[in-house]
Formats: structure tokens, sequence, C-alpha cells
């Protein structure tokens, strides 16, 4: 074998797996012994001198390889899948203690009006991470695929080129909110009593755009590199900082509506930072510099096909879900209440299924880029069930005792009164979308994002806002048919993205057959 300069490779068999090729890395003994210090002959010796099951292999500032964690492309499919999906839970669960603190410190410390105008405010602003989340999946998916090919340099580029364009992409969009959020609030028909607040809420958060759209780049790079538990502790950290503002500003100094949303963007702010000094003193692959925050025009332009038509397609569905928002506000302070409170839970109740959703993106795209799809077809199953029984717990709650679930957000009885209902009827999508969640994962780790563009936007143009709009002119005084609206949308979504998913399926296994 020969060893080219100071770079060293060795290959190796176990248990019928293929030979890896491992560069510019380090060997650890079974008594994890960093050996990275001797000459290139001497570790090639100490290598191959090993057992292939003593063997922990680590790359020292480069792509993951065989037994290192960021590798879902190895190893048991259920287990690799659901740790790597249980840091993304635990991030989305913490980041969704974001707005659900928000609002129960409002309930705690101030009046009815406050709590619409957050409940509002939120709606606004959900739509800015639903195009900023839905972009960075587009990161997310194109990180994993040249993760999975074991391209180091293509790797590097679309980091940086995914990072650059969302500098500039904030940007734009902070500008935008803050200019058009009396014009929304309008739209959205915000009751009058809770129109400032609700402005002052928006106007906010709006300056920390740059903020959460810096923060959602950096996870989406380390998620589809196969690290989903270091964007988990930059989050926690997040969320500590925020409800210890939130009780300080708002609770302590009385700054009400403003004090949450400052706490909110001052808490993202600092962990976007701390995630870039803490990666930057690491072995990360890429350093955040000036010099490496460029655009890739091949790059881009393949951001730009996966991301943009995942980022119109949350749009779409928030923008069905601001109809509903406008229709509920018309019925008065109460309903709108109740209505942001069940807004809450549903984010909650839907964790496991968005948290395994975007665990099989990164998964599908590793394993598509290693030409390993029948991986992926044993995942997409033990996604489902982890996420449909998760999301049972949240359905039996919602069923047996809704009050107890209104009762965390707000003490205001006549708002727990008008909710319960509601909470009853919606509760049903808890399950139906789980699986247009897991499965539209499943397509954007393949980069059929424009089959999922198309079933969303048919899901909330054409299914929701024509049922919403009949409600409304019908029985606009029901909330239980308002609530039943959601999980009729998913269930028809549901019906053919299964059917789309399975004929994928079938598509994969035409070449082995043939």
């Amino acid at each position: 074998m020969t060893i080219p300069g100071e770079k060293w490779y060795t290959e190796f068999h176990s248990e019928g797996r293929s030979p890896h090729a491992i560069a510019d890395g380090f060997v650890l003994d079974k008594r994890s012994t960093a050996v990275d210090s001797y000459p290139a002959f001497f570790v090639w010796i100490a290598s191959n001198a090993m057992l292939p099951s003593q063997k922990i292999v680590w790359k020292k500032g480069g792509l993951p390889v065989e037994n290192n964690s960021s590798n879902l492309t190895e190893g048991s499919i259920g287990r690799r899948l659901i740790t790597f999906a249980i840091p993304y839970l635990i991030a989305n669960f913490v980041q969704a203690l974001y707005g659900a603190v928000d609002l129960a410190v409002i309930g705690w410390f101030c009046d009815p009006a406050s709590v619409a105008a957050v409940s509002t405010g939120t709606q606004v602003t959900q739509i800015v991470t639903s195009l900023i989340t839905g972009l960075t999946l587009g990161g997310t998916i194109l990180v994993g695929k040249y993760t999975g090919m074991r391209d180091e340099k293509q790797t590097c580029k679309s980091i940086g080129t995914t990072l650059t364009v969302f500098a500039a992409f904030s940007v734009v969009l902070m500008i935008l909110v803050i200019g058009l959020a009396s014009p929304i609030l309008t739209a959205l028909q915000t009751p009058e009593e809770a129109f400032v607040l609700a402005r002052q809420y928006v106007v906010t958060c709006g300056w920390g755009i740059p903020f959460i759209c810096g923060y959602n780049a950096i996870s989406a790079i380390l998620r589809g590199y196969g690290d989903s538990q270091r964007p988990m502790l930059f989050i926690a950290l997040a969320c500590m900082l925020n409800i210890a503002g939130d009780l300080l500003l708002t609770g302590v100094f009385g700054w009400g509506v403003r004090g949450v949303a400052v706490a909110t963007i001052a808490a993202q702010a600092v962990s976007m930072v701390c995630a870039i000094v803490y990666l930057n003193r690491g072995h990360f692959i890429f350093k955040f510099t000036v010099r490496n925050l460029r655009i890739d025009g091949a790059r881009a332009r393949e951001l730009a096909r996966v991301g943009i038509p995942i980022s119109f397609q949350e749009l779409m569905v928030r923008i069905s879900f601001l109809y509903l928002t406008a229709v509920v506000n018309a019925l008065g302070v109460d309903a709108a209440s109740a209505v942001g409170v069940a807004s809450k839970y549903d984010v909650f109740a839907m964790l496991p299924a968005t948290s395994v959703a975007s665990a099989l993106a990164a998964f599908t795209a590793q394993n598509y880029g290693a030409q390993r799809p029948a991986r992926v077809r044993t995942a997409v199953g033990a996604g489902l069930g982890f996420a449909l029984a998760a999301a049972a717990c949240f359905f039996l709650w919602a069923q047996l005792s809704p009050q107890s679930m209104i009762g965390l957000f707000t003490r205001d009885a006549a708002t727990i009164a008008v909710g319960v209902p509601f909470f009853r009827a919606c509760s049903f999508d808890y399950l139906m979308v789980t699986f247009v969640f897991c499965l539209n994962g499943y397509l954007n780790g393949r980069s059929k994002t424009l089959f999922t563009m198309f079933s969303c936007c048919f899901g909330a143009l054409c299914v929701r806002i024509p049922l919403l709009y009949l409600v409304q002119t019908y029985r606009p005084d029901s909330l239980f048919l308002l609530g039943c609206v959601a999980p009729l949308v998913s269930g028809v979504m549901a019906v053919y993205t299964i059917a789309y998913t399975v004929r994928q399926f079938r598509l994969d296994l035409r070449p082995a057959l043939c």
C-alpha cells in the first residue's frame, strides 16, 4: 500500500460491509488513546494490526466516517434514525417553548387583550420562521447529499453558500416585516384593543430576524452533516435565556408584550454567537470566517431548486392558518385567545412528526447520496411508528381533559369554555398530519420538493381555505366545526401523499428487479 506524503488510507471489511477509504484522520484504539501524532506509516501499521471491531475512526476537521455518529449510512436503521431524531425532537420542543413561554407569561401577568396580541403576533412571526426553516431545510438536504457522497469540497461550498445566502435574505426579510406589520395585522382583523400591542410584538421580533436566520442556517448545516446534538444544545441555551428574560422583563419590570419579544430575540442572538464561537474552536469541517462566506453559483442554484419549493409550501400553509386567525379574531378576544392557545398545543403535539420528518430528510439525503435506498424505506416505517405513538398521547389528553390543557396558559373561565370544543375537534389532526409530515420529510430528502410544494399548496389553498369560508358563512359561531377543518385537510393530503410515496418505493425497486 502506498502512503502519499502525510496522508494515509486504510481499508477493511467487517460483517459484509463495503470497504471505506479514510483520509486525513486519526485512529483511536479501544482505550480511546489518540495516535494521530505518529508518522503516517506507523499509523497505517497500527490501524491494520487491530481487529475491525476494535477500530474507532474519527475525522479531524473532515467528513464523518464509519463509526462516527454523524454517518447515517451505516449501523442499525431504526436505532440510528431515532437516536438522530431525538435531539431534533428535544431541540424543536425547546424551540416551541419560545412562543409557548411568551404566551404563558403574558397570560399570567397581563390581560386577555395582551394574550390575543401575542397570539396574533405569533401567527405573523411563524410565517417568517416557516420561510426560514423551509429554505434552511434545503441547506440540510444539500449538505447531507454531499456528506453521503464523501465529497468534502462540495460540502464546504454548500455550507458557505447557505450561510451567505441567508445573511442577505435575513436583511431583506427584516425590512419587509417591520415595514408591513400594520397592514398584515389589519388584514388579520386583529381586535382593536389588541392591535397596538400586536404591532409592538411583531416589530420588535422583526429586528431579531437576522439572528433567527443565523441560528437556523447553522443548525440546518449541522443536521445535514449528521449532527443533531449540537443544535439541541444551542437552542437549549437560548430557551433558558428566553424564559429568564420573559420572567424578568415582563414579570418583574412590567414591560408586557415588548418584554417577551425583547427576551426572545436577545436569547436567539446569544445562541447564534455561541454556536459560531464553539464551532470555530472545535474541529468542524467549515471555519466561520469572512473569506469562507461566498456564494458558489452551482450550489446556490441547487439550494434554490430544493429550498424554495419547501419555503413556498410553508408560506402557503401559514397563509391558510392566517385566514383561520382572521375568522376567529372576528369572534372576539376570548375565541382568539382560545385558538391561540390551541395553536401552541398543535406545535407540541406535532413535534414528534416534524422532528422525524426533519431527521428523515437528512437520513434520506445521505443514504441516497451513498446509493443505499433500501435503508430509507425501512427508516420511513420506523419513523412513522414512533411519531404516531407520540402524537396519540396528545390526542388522548385533548379528548379526555381539554380544560387542563387550556388552563396551563390562561385562568380566564370564558376562554377555557369556548376553547373546549375546538380542542376536541382539532386534536384529530395530531394523528392525520403525522402521515403527511413524515412522508414529506422522506420526499424532501429525495429532492422531490416540487411534489411536496404542490401537495401542501393544494391542501392549503384548495381545501382548507374553502372549508373555512363555508364554516364562516354558514356557522360562524361554531368553533367545533372550525376545529374539524384541519383534520379533514390532513386526511385528504395523507391519501395522495401515501400513494405517491408507494410509487417512489416501487421505482427504487425496479433496477434491482431487472
